[in-house]
C-alpha cells in the first residue's frame, strides 16, 4: 500500500498538478434530478478546469437560480436551484460563460418521479435479509472482470484481498435460489465504484458516488436488479458509508475545500472508542479522534459539519432511492458520523421516503450503548437521532453466549434472556436487524466450533426472536471461517464461477449434511415468511430454568413456544410454568418435524432447540 495523501499539503499540489489536467468541465453531480420532490432545494456541484471563472445561466420555467458558490478550489461551483412545484419534466442547458471563450454546456434533466407502490417499501421484522459480497457471489459477466484503466486489474480468486470476479448479474442469475430459501430481501455490501489500488472488493473505499462500479456492472443493470427483486418479491438494501471516502475519489484528488475532510498535523487513526461519544465524562480529544480520526490510510473521514458535504451526501442517497428504488439503507460505521447531521439526514431522506427503511452498523457491547444510538432518546442522550434500528450485535453476543457458555446467573443462556430484558430502552426493538455472522466477524459455524445441534438451535432463535433477522451468504451451507485475517470469512459461493467443480447453488452439489442445513434453513425461513406471530407478533419470555430456556410468540392468531436446551444432555421439563401463555393447550406442531406432541411433559436433547405451533383443543 502507497503511503497516504498528507492533506496539509494535498490542496496545495493538487492545485500545481492535477487541474489542468482535468477536463473544463468535467462533471455535475447529481447528473440529473426529479420534479415533485418534497424537499424543492437543490444543489449540484460543478467540477471542470478553472470552472469558478465562468458565470452561471439557465432558464426554464419552475427552475430559480438562488445563488452561485465560489470556494477555496476553483475548479469547483456549487450552485444552488430552487424547483417550483409548477415546474415539469424537462431539459434545459446550463451554461458556463467567461468573456473570450466558448461557453460550456450541461445539459440538464428534471424526470418525473417514479411512484408506483412497490419501490421504497421498506424492510421490516416481516422480512428476512440475505447479506452479501458481491465480488464473492457468483460471477455472471466475465467481460467486466478486468476493466482497463482501473487502478486494480488483478483477478486472482486464490488470494483473499484479491478481486474475484462476481458481479450483479450473478447475483440476478441467483435470484430464484434466495426465493426458495425464504428471503424476502437482499443486501450487498457497497456495489459503487471503488476504484482503489488494493482491496477494492470490499466496497467501502468509495471513489464515486454516483457509479456502480463497472466490474459488477452499470448504473442500468442495478436499477434492473432491484425491478426483479421487486417482480419476485423480494426487497433490496443499499449499503451506505457516510463517514468516509476513498483517497482516489476526484473529490478527494482535486479537494473542494481544505474543509472537506477532517485535517490532522499527521496521520491520525480514529481510536474506534465508541464510548467517547456516549461518555458523560469524556475527555475532549478522545471524542474528536474517535469521530474525526482517519478510519484507513485509504478512507479519508469526512467533515459532516460541512454544509456542502451535508448536501453531497444527502442528495446522492436520495437520488440512489428514486433512481433504483431500493427499499432500506443500512448505514456503515454509524458511531463514527457527526450525531446532528445523521438526524437530519435521516429526517430529509425520510421525508422524500416515508416508507424506506434506515439501519445503523453500531457492534458496540452493550444494550445501553447500542440504544444511544437509536430513535426516541430513552437513555438521556439530549436529542432524538431518528435512526429507526441498528444492528444488534448485542443480541449475536448474547446468542452465542448461550450456545457456548456454562449455565449461571448472568452466564450462558441467561445472558440472552438478560439482553432481551432490556428492550425497554430501545423506543422499538423490533426494528433492530438481528444477526449470527457477518462479512466482518467470524462465521456463525465457527464460532460455535462446527457443533451442528448448535448451528440448528442459533438458527431457529435467529428466526424466531424479535427484530429483522439477517443472515450471511453461505450460512444456509455451513461455510465456515475465523475473521482474521477478514478475508477468510469472504470466501465465494461454490457453483458461482463456470469453472466451479461444485455447484451449491444445487441439491446436487451439496453434500448430505449441506443439504440437511440447507433444508433446516429453509424450512425455518419459509415457516416464518408464513407466520405473522412470528414476524410480528408479542414476545414474552420467561427466567431460564436449569438451562432450559423459553419464550413465546404470538397474536390473536397463533401462538408459538421457543424452548431451547443449553445443556449438553437431554432434558425434561413440565409445562405447568408457561401457564399463562399457553393457556390448557394439550398439543403443539413441531414446525420442523411436522409432528403432533403432547405438550404435558417435553423432552428436549441437548443443545437443541424446539419451535412448537400450539394447536387449537380441536386438533
Amino acid at each position: 500500500m502507497r503511503k497516504p495523501l498528507l492533506l496539509t499539503a494535498c490542496c496545495i499540489l493538487l492545485a500545481l498538478g492535477l487541474r489542468a489536467q482535468i477536463p473544463a468541465l468535467e462533471r455535475v453531480e447529481p447528473m440529473f434530478w426529479w420534479t415533485g420532490m418534497a424537499n424543492p432545494n437543490l444543489q449540484l456541484i460543478v467540477h471542470g478546469n478553472n470552472i469558478a471563472s465562468r458565470d452561471v445561466q439557465l432558464s426554464y420555467p419552475g427552475v430559480k437560480l438562488v445563488a452561485v458558490h465560489k470556494v477555496e478550489n476553483s475548479n469547483y461551483l456549487f450552485i444552488d436551484l430552487k424547483l417550483f412545484s409548477t415546474v415539469v419534466p424537462g431539459t434545459f442547458p446550463i451554461k458556463f460563460v467567461k468573456k473570450g471563450e466558448k461557453d460550456l454546456t450541461y445539459s440538464y434533466t428534471l424526470r418525473a418521479r417514479n411512484h408506483d407502490a412497490n419501490r421504497a417499501q421498506g424492510v421490516t421484522n416481516k422480512d428476512l435479509i440475505y447479506l452479501l459480497m458481491p465480488d464473492r457471489f457468483s460471477n455472471g459477466n466475465t467481460k467486466n472482470d478486468v476493466v482497463p484503466g482501473m487502478r486494480e486489474t488483478g483477478l486472482h480468486r486464490d488470494s483473499m484481498y484479491s478481486r474475484h470476479g462476481g458481479d450483479i448479474q450473478g447475483l440476478i442469475n441467483h435470484l430464484d435460489y434466495l426465493k426458495d430459501l425464504g428471503v424476502t430481501a437482499v443486501w450487498m455490501t457497497p456495489e459503487i465504484e471503488n476504484d482503489e489500488p488494493h482491496a477494492s472488493y470490499h466496497g467501502y473505499a468509495v471513489t464515486d458516488y454516483y457509479k456502480i462500479d463497472p466490474r459488477y456492472g452499470t448504473n442500468e443493470l442495478y436499477k434492473q436488479y432491484v425491478e426483479k427483486c421487486h417482480a419476485m418479491g423480494l426487497k433490496v438494501i443499499k449499503d451506505l458509508v457516510h463517514n468516509h471516502i476513498g483517497t482516489e475519489s476526484y473529490l478527494i484528488q482535486d479537494m473542494p475545500m481544505k474543509s472537506w475532510v477532517h485535517q490532522w498535523p499527521k496521520y491520525t487513526n480514529s481510536n474506534f472508542r465508541d464510548m467517547a461519544v456516549e461518555d458523560p465524562h469524556a475527555s475532549a480529544i478522545d471524542k474528536k479522534i474517535m469521530l474525526d480520526g482517519w478510519f484507513d490510510k485509504r478512507m479519508a473521514d469526512l467533515n459532516e459539519n460541512n454544509i456542502y458535504v451535508q448536501n453531497y451526501l444527502t442528495q446522492n442517497h436520495i437520488w440512489w432511492v428514486e433512481y433504483a428504488g431500493i427499499d432500506g439503507f443500512r448505514l456503515d460505521t454509524y458511531p463514527y458520523n457527526d450525531a446532528a447531521y445523521m438526524a437530519k439526514w435521516a429526517q430529509d431522506v425520510q421525508r422524500e421516503f416515508p416508507h424506506l427503511s434506515i439501519f445503523g452498523e453500531t457492534l458496540v457491547w452493550s444494550v445501553a450503548n447500542q440504544a444511544f444510538f437509536v430513535q426516541g432518546d430513552k437513555v438521556n442522550r439530549g436529542f432524538d437521532t431518528h435512526l429507526p434500528g441498528v444492528t444488534d450485535g448485542v443480541v449475536k453476543d448474547a446468542i452465542i453466549e448461550a450456545l457456548n457458555g456454562k449455565d449461571g446467573w448472568t452466564d450462558g443462556v441467561n445472558r440472552l434472556y438478560a439482553v432481551i430484558a432490556q428492550d425497554f430502552l430501545y423506543a422499538d426493538p423490533t426494528k433492530n436487524t438481528i444477526f449470527l455472522d457477518n462479512h466482518d466477524m467470524s462465521r456463525f459455524l465457527s464460532t460455535i466450533h462446527e457443533d451442528y445441534a448448535k448451528y440448528k438451535s442459533g438458527m431457529a432463535i435467529l428466526m424466531t426472536m424479535r427484530g429483522v433477522p439477517q443472515m450471511y451468504y453461505g450460512d444456509e451451507i455451513l461455510m465456515k471461517g475465523e475473521s482474521n485475517p477478514d478475508g477468510l470469512v469472504r470466501e465465494d459461493f461454490a457453483g458461482g464461477w463456470k469453472e466451479d467443480k461444485v455447484n451449491k447453488f444445487t441439491a446436487e452439489g451439496r453434500s448430505e449434511k449441506e443439504n440437511d442445513a440447507f433444508n433446516y434453513v429453509r424450512k425455518l425461513a419459509n415457516y416464518r415468511k408464513n407466520t405473522p406471530a412470528i414476524q410480528t407478533g408479542k414476545l414474552m419470555q420467561f427466567i431460564p430454568q436449569k438451562g432450559i430456556y423459553v419464550y413465546f410468540r404470538y397474536d390473536d392468531q397463533k401462538t408459538v413456544m421457543i424452548v431451547y436446551n443449553s445443556n449438553e444432555k437431554e432434558a425434561s421439563t413440565t409445562t405447568d410454568y408457561f401457564a399463562e401463555r399457553i393457556k390448557g393447550v394439550k398439543k403443539a406442531k413441531n414446525v420442523i418435524s411436522d409432528e403432533t406432541i403432547d405438550l404435558n411433559n417435553l423432552t428436549i436433547p441437548g443443545k437443541s432447540t424446539l419451535i412448537l405451533e400450539l394447536l387449537p383443543a380441536n386438533k
